[in-house]
């Protein structure tokens, strides 16, 4: 069975409407990917961590800073490949041009026998929650229904 992910959904509200910010894996295999391709800054799940805290590690790892506010728990989410998938939305801010994501090494181009690093996140960028929904990976877009929900619950 695939490892647990955990990670954070950052949202605010910007002319009215709610923006969630969303990442880009970095590497050469999703260099030319994008509606489809964008997912929320998560990763895995150590054995005898707690997801929440996974969450925060994953971000702080992935993105280059801390956030702190009002986590919103939301329901986990089954990816295509069984992965499950953990969140927690919170309101915050980020710029995205601040981004210093950690790297990774693989064999490129493949058989090649050259290692090359890469980003693990190559960029960030905030979309209005029906653009979120084309961009991001199909197993998660339910997360952006978990917010709206969550959201609509407060107003009332």
């Amino acid at each position: 069975m695939a490892k647990p992910s955990a990670g954070l959904l950052l949202f605010r509200t910007a002319a009215r409407a709610v923006e969630v910010l969303l990442v880009h894996p970095g590497g050469p295999f999703w260099a030319k990917r994008d509606d489809g391709a964008w997912s929320i800054p998560k990763g895995e799940v150590a054995v005898d961590e707690d997801p929440f805290q996974a969450a925060l590690r994953e971000f702080r790892e992935e993105m280059g800073r801390s956030v702190h506010g009002d986590f919103i728990p939301l329901e986990p989410q089954r990816q295509a490949g069984g992965k499950m998938v953990h969140a927690w939305a919170v309101r915050s801010e980020f710029d995205p041009s601040q981004l210093t994501s950690n790297t990774f090494v693989v064999e490129w181009p493949p058989r090649s026998g050259r290692r090359q690093t890469f980003p693990e996140i190559d960029r960030a960028a905030w979309f209005p929650l029906d653009i979120a929904r084309v961009k991001m990976l199909k197993g998660q877009v339910g997360f952006l229904d978990e917010l709206q929900r969550a959201l609509n619950e407060e107003e009332r």
